[in-house]
Order: structure tokens, then sequence, then C-alpha cells
């Protein structure tokens, strides 16, 4: 192993993402300390780290004394919190309630805005999620075999300028768009939802977008796909998924390509140039 580099916090959520983090940042010399949530992270995560400490959502007091007690000055947020445990009995402890009664709104934005600068004010600092695995993220151009045909690309421009606009306000990442009609935004129901809907709407060939918000912070928030993105799609015979490049995680990439072109289902990366319009290879 390298040498030491010091002490890596893993502030996590559910998925593979904090697991993955945690590896890579093992593997690059770091010690990891995870501050994991009941009923969100996975609890294999713990066989990946060094240290383990679970807090209930809305612990924030727990999660900082936690954090400073192992001596973490830098830390991640890794990982999902489903937006409706907002509404399913969270009990926040003292410094918790303290961040709530800032907030004028429940955006996820503000939320972790607000904590970013509740744990610089503790000394510890949050740096991008991609910062230890910038390979996760999706790169430009088509990443399939199959390339979007003429009317799914003109969807994709279509939908990235909704995408934005949703993501400006705060509300979601992704939409569902066909013949360049909206069929689904994404909400507090998560994007396989969002697919799952629009598809349904759509009955076959639904492009699907996923983008970044506009002047997205990648210290947290960062937009995901995986495996079962395509599975899904796959499931209402989507036919694109166009994603915003390095801007974007993709987990289990290369399965994502493998199964999207044994699907035929197209998956390109996108960005926008300096006029504000959409390219792609």
């Amino acid at each position: 192993m390298a040498e030491g580099k010091g002490t890596l916090g893993i502030i996590a959520g559910g998925g593979q993402f904090p697991g993955l983090v945690a590896d890579s940042a093992k593997r690059q010399g770091f010690r990891v300390v995870a501050v994991a949530h009941r009923g969100e992270t996975d609890p294999s995560l713990s066989d990946c780290v060094d240290e383990i400490v679970w807090i209930k959502l809305g612990q924030l007091g727990h999660l900082i004394k936690a954090l400073k007690g192992a001596g973490v000055s830098r830390a991640v947020m890794a990982g999902t919190i489903r937006k409706r445990r907002l509404f399913e009995g969270v009990m926040p402890d003292l410094k918790g309630l303290g961040i709530m009664a800032k907030l004028v709104a429940f955006h996820d934005d503000e939320i972790l805005t607000t904590l970013a600068a509740e744990f610089a004010k503790e000394g510890i600092d949050i740096v991008s999620s991609t910062t230890y695995l910038p390979d996760l993220l999706a790169s430009a151009g088509c990443l399939t075999r199959k390339r979007p045909r003429k009317a799914e690309t003109e969807d994709i421009r279509f939908g990235w300028m909704v995408a934005k606009e949703l993501g400006r306000l705060d509300i979601g990442q992704c939409v569902v768009v066909k013949q360049k009609t909206v069929l689904a935004l994404e909400a507090i129901e998560g994007t396989d939802e969002t697919i799952r809907r629009g598809g349904r709407l759509a009955e076959e060939k639904a492009v699907v977008i996923k983008v970044s918000k506009p002047h997205q912070d990648l210290r947290f928030d960062v937009p995901s796909v995986g495996l079962e993105t395509i599975r899904l799609m796959q499931e209402v015979k989507a036919s694109v998924l166009a994603l915003e490049s390095e801007k974007t995680l993709m987990f289990d990439k290369a399965e994502m390509i493998a199964h999207a072109d044994r699907a035929g289902i197209a998956i390109v990366g996108c960005a926008e140039d300096e006029n504000g319009k959409v390219r792609f290879v």
C-alpha cells in the first residue's frame, strides 16, 4: 500500500458508491472512516473501511463528533439518501434541528450547501465525491454500437433543455421524452420511477436524459446511473440514454454498455458548448 496520506471520512448513504470510494481511497494510502446511516447504508461497507460509526438520519451532531473523533479533516459525501425519508419519522438531534431551522426550503442544494458550511466551521472540508474515482464519470460521445437516430437526437436536445431547467429549480435531474413531448419529470420518487412512468407512457422508444444541475457542486449530489438503469430501460422498451459527460457517474460501466448493446439501447455522453447548445459525437 502507498505511504499513508492521513484519514479520509466518508459520509455514507446507500448504494455501492461508498464502498467504491473506500476501496479506491485505501489503495491510495488513506485510512478510511465511514459514518453510515441506518436504513440507508449497506452494512457490508464495514468490510471496506478501517472504522465505521452508525447514526440515524438527521443526527448531525453525532456525525460531526464521529468525524472529529477520528481525526478527519477531509470528507466526501457518497451514496444516496432516499428523499422519501424526509417524511418518514426523521428524528434529528439538536445540531440537526439547528440546521433545519436555517433552511428556507428542503431542496437538495440548500440542504447540502448548508451542511458543507457547517462542516467547514468544524474544520472538516467536504471534497468532490468523484475525486477518488474519476474513471466512473461518463465520457463524451456515443458509448454503444447503436447511435441515436435523427429524431432521437432532436429529442435529446429538447429534453436537455427541459432537464437543465428542472435542475435549475432544484427539483430533479432526469426527464423522459418522445417526439419532443415530455412524458415524465423526476421529483422526489427518483430516476428509476421516472423512467418507469415515462417509458410506459411512451410504450416504446422513449429517450431518457440525465444531466447535472446548472452550476452543479460536484462535492455532492452528482447524477448517477448503473446497470439497473439499462435493465429498466429495456423493460419499458426505451431506446436512448443521454448523459452529461464528465458530470455523471456510471456504475458498472462496462456491464452497462455491454447490456445496452445486447438490448439495442444507445448510450451517449453529451455536453454544452460555449453557446449553451448540446453537442455529442
